[in-house]
């Protein structure tokens, strides 16, 4: 069963990815603070991070960077979410960049797609 952790401050949207994710037979951890993500990541060893980009504590693009930049993290596939259709116009695909991104609010199909490609080309 492939591991998904997902990131976000909003618990709302966590249960709905969880609920969607775990329907669609993933295996779904949630983390509501993103400066415990890296503990996370050890204890849980995900298949994919999906990380919200403004989190109340933390900023999700520099936690992108990080992980990208940790050799036994960085193929992790990473999708950021974000509401601000315009983050996703400022990465290129250069070191510590997501793999993909996600605009809230998002389609469950879209999130399942992306999801699934990512799971695939990981």
């Amino acid at each position: 069963m492939r591991r998904i952790l997902a990131v976000d401050d909003n618990e709302d949207i966590l249960d709905i990815m969880k609920l969607i994710l775990e329907d669609c037979g993933y295996e779904v951890e949630t983390l509501t603070d993103g400066n415990a993500i890296f503990e996370a990541i050890k204890q849980t060893h995900p298949d994919l991070i999906l990380l919200d980009v403004m989190l109340g504590n933390a900023d999700g693009r520099e936690l992108c960077k990080e992980i990208k930049a940790r050799t036994e993290m960085q193929d992790i596939p990473v999708i950021l979410v974000s509401a601000s259709h315009q983050v996703a116009e400022r990465f290129t695909l250069n070191s510590g960049a997501p793999d993909d991104f996600l605009a809230k609010p998002f389609d469950i199909n879209d999130l399942l797609a992306k999801v699934e490609h990512n799971l695939a080309a990981a």
